[in-house]
């Protein structure tokens, strides 16, 4: 049985790896999707995707940290498909410098993309769902949401403050039939992460030795959680942030 069967999901960052990941896991549950990212021709690309999946897909680029792009997809949504019942914010952006070096305007986007995107989003979908008196919202956080790492901090307050953004919009939604959840990816494997192994700027020898697990995440391995936190199996999960990093923060030993 489909889990999400004729629902309907908008996704931003939906044009590239989680997702993107995320948006395909849905169409093959049976949703159908509203498709937001700043490159349109990305999104053109997962449609298509999601077309031959046999789910509806509409495309709206936008960029998350403007209200107008919020407004304008949940927007489409309502007048294509006449309701909203799901939303992942998976839009985000690393940042890596020495925090003391670190300029004032990458901290902002940082903020901006990961945290005040996530917010926009939220509230603008919100409304809708809060209307119907249903709807379930999956926030993208990180193990940044838990651990401080070295040169992150903006990109670790943006997703520390995704954490407790989640569990203050569910405890106000959720007595009006709205239930905001969030996963913490470990560390996934990425286009932009492969770029970085290419350039040589990240090294995922030590990350897998720390992994319990002993490999790096797929974008394939958050696709069941998000879907679990989408449908009606998790109808009693209220608040929560689903850590999924192959036993990385629950490893004591380094």
């Amino acid at each position: 049985m489909e889990r999400l069967h004729d629902r309907v999901a908008l996704v931003t960052g939906a044009g590239r790896g989680i997702g993107k990941a995320i948006a395909l896991g849905y169409a093959r549950e049976g949703a159908h999707l509203v498709l937001v990212s700043r490159t349109a021709a990305e999104l053109e690309s997962t449609a298509a995707e999601v077309a031959a999946l046999g789910r509806r897909a509409l495309v709206v680029p936008g960029d998350v940290r403007e209200k107008a792009a919020a407004q304008a997809a949940t927007g489409a949504a309502h007048a294509e498909f006449g309701r909203l019942d799901i939303l992942v914010n998976a839009a985000g952006i690393p940042m890596v410098a020495p925090s003391e070096d670190l300029a004032l305007e990458d901290w902002q986007r940082a903020i901006d993309i990961n945290l005040s995107g996530t917010f926009l989003f939220c509230q603008a979908a919100a409304r809708l769902m809060l209307d119907q008196g249903r709807g379930a919202i999956v926030n993208i956080g990180s193990l940044q949401s838990f651990q401080g790492f070295p040169m992150r901090v903006a990109y670790a307050a943006s997703k520390g403050g995704v954490h407790l953004l989640t569990r203050a919009l569910a405890v106000e939604w959720a007595p009006r039939g709205v239930r905001v959840n969030a996963i913490a990816p470990g560390w996934i494997r990425t286009p932009l992460q492969d770029r970085l192994v290419e350039e040589g700027k990240l090294d995922r020898a030590p990350i897998i030795a720390r992994t319990p697990v002993r490999r790096v995440g797929e974008v394939a391995d958050l696709v069941g959680p998000a879907v679990f936190l989408a449908s009606d199996e998790s109808a009693f999960v209220v608040g929560e942030t689903l850590v999924v990093d192959g036993g990385w923060i629950a490893y004591g030993y380094l």
